[in-house]
């Protein structure tokens, strides 16, 4: 069984201040193929899909993850970041045996 990600308040509470669920969107994280570490994420505002994992926040406010990349982001934590150098949503992926500088790539 997979252990499903973890979505931290900060991560909700961004996506309240946003008011993606105010335009029926949700934070969609997808694991492709590619980047310097040969996997990346994907983070956007996308609409549920049918076969999409959703994690509910306290306000409403839902992550989405398909289920091809779901066995990739198990027991991973989603958070939000705001620091002198920007603002993201950021994955701490304890499956990542490697990850880039930059952070949005990784491999397994």
């Amino acid at each position: 069984m997979i252990v499903p990600p973890k979505v931290t308040p900060r991560a909700y509470e961004r996506l309240a201040e946003i008011g993606a669920g105010d335009t029926g969107k949700a934070l969609r994280v997808a694991v492709e193929g590619g980047g310097c570490s040969g996997f990346q994420y994907d983070i956007s505002l996308d609409a549920p899909a049918d076969g999409d994992m959703v994690l509910d926040g306290p306000g409403g406010e839902r992550v989405v993850i398909d289920e091809v990349s779901l066995p990739f982001l198990a027991d991973a934590t989603i958070d939000f970041s705001d620091e002198l150098i920007g603002a993201r949503f950021v994955i701490n992926n304890p499956n990542a045996s490697a990850s880039c500088g930059c952070g949005t790539s990784f491999s397994i």
